[in-house]
């Protein structure tokens, strides 16, 4: 299975997610570090991603063989993450054959409704562990 996970501006979100992927279940699938810019992309291979590649072009052509993407709902906003999601990128995510599960942070002014409001090490496990898990059981 391949999971791409996306992040931009410092790569934080990222991070917490690649770390806690391999925590659960280590080499059993492939992390791919999608950074909108070369720092964040830094700081998610230091948490331990397989590979990672950096920018527009890079996104939309690894989004291609994605199973899975993980990252802040701002991937699917363009102009999100003080304007590093192009609407390029932001479409390539939205219409993306992976399933995409999407953290709920409020950073681009957009508040998704009747959300539980959890802080972001809650919302990571519960994609890591629960939804992840059954997503790869029914493979």
């Amino acid at each position: 299975m391949v999971v791409c996970v996306i992040d931009g501006q410092g790569g934080g979100i990222g991070s917490l997610i690649i770390r806690r992927l391999k925590d659960e279940y280590g080499e059993d699938i492939e992390v791919l570090a999608l950074g909108t810019n070369a720092i964040a992309t830094a700081q998610m291979m230091k948490a331990n991603a397989n590979r990672g590649a950096t920018g527009e072009n890079a996104i939309l052509v690894t989004l291609r063989n994605a199973d899975v993407v993980i990252g802040p709902i701002g991937i699917v906003l363009a102009d999100a993450m003080m304007g590093e999601v192009t609407p390029a990128m932001a479409a390539a995510v939205a219409s993306c054959r992976a399933r995409k599960f999407l953290l709920p942070l409020t950073q681009e002014n957009v508040e998704i409704a009747s959300v539980k409001h959890e802080p972001l090490p809650h919302q990571v496990d519960y994609i890591v562990k629960v939804r992840l898990r059954e997503l790869m059981e029914d493979v």
